[in-house]
């Protein structure tokens, strides 16, 4: 039986891997994000001729879009089997389009890393919980190493440990339902645009150095995690933090 997975920033990278993985299994997934171009292309592209693959854009910091988005999830497929909060970023790599100095750009980066990387996560999953399927149910947050070891600029990694305590409560709460929460860190990953092309061959080598295992991850490392996690076999495993390829985001 086909499950919905509905897998939020699925238009490129990590979460382009795992909508991927789902799709070549046969599960119906649905893609979620910002940016509307890029998620129809993503769809059209590992979707095949039988549209198993849906596109629907939406604000994920914009509480309204968020709820309008959930009522039309469930009204095309009336629950959600899995739910992957994939979307975030680093305003580090994405500067404000107004120049700002000081202690305003230190507040916009704060406010910006907590919007794109928790509220993302927090709205959609919330907006969603009362329609995860129950007993069975997976939802999965994707945090990062730099929740334990920083991230140059503290406002990255501190949006991404809030994750962790988010989910520990939400395991919690979800529990009864027979419903996992985890959350999955990944070290450094390559083939992404997640350093929007700022990263140096030379700090490539220092984050390669880093991870425990001596190599870059890959997208496809972390949609396999995921997608054990999502499974049947994986029901016993809640309120836990998987690192993938550990590795080190401490700034250079």
């Amino acid at each position: 039986m086909e499950r919905v997975v509905v897998i939020s920033g699925g238009g490129t990278g990590i979460g382009r891997a795992t909508a991927e993985l789902f799709a070549r299994q046969g599960e119906r997934v649905v893609l979620v994000g910002r940016r509307a171009e890029v998620l129809a292309r993503t769809a059209a592209e590992i979707g095949g001729e039988d549209g198993r693959v849906a596109a629907l854009p939406a604000d994920l910091t914009d509480p309204v879009q968020v709820r309008q988005l959930a009522d039309e999830i469930v009204g095309r497929w009336q629950c959600v089997d899995v739910l992957v909060n994939s979307a975030g970023g680093n305003a580090r790599y994405h500067p404000c389009s107004e120049p700002v100095e000081g202690l305003a750009a230190t507040a916009w980066q704060w406010t910006e890393d907590f919007r794109v990387n928790t509220l993302t996560a927090v709205l959609l999953t919330e907006a969603l919980k009362p329609h995860l399927s129950s007993p069975g149910g997976r939802v999965l947050l994707l945090s990062s190493i730099a929740a334990y070891r920083g991230s140059g600029s503290g406002s990255y990694a501190a949006s991404k440990a809030a994750l962790h305590p988010y989910a520990f409560d939400l395991a919690n709460d979800l529990g009864e339902r027979q419903i996992t929460v985890n959350v999955v860190a990944p070290g450094y990953i390559q083939d992404t645009d997640f350093f929007a092309g700022q990263m140096s061959a030379e700090r490539r080598q220092w984050q390669i150095s880093q991870t425990l295992n001596k190599r870059a991850g890959t997208p496809e490392d972390v949609a396999q995690t995921v997608r054990w996690l999502a499974s049947a076999e994986a029901g016993h495993v809640t309120g836990q933090i998987i690192q993938v390829n550990g590795g080190a985001e401490r700034g250079r």
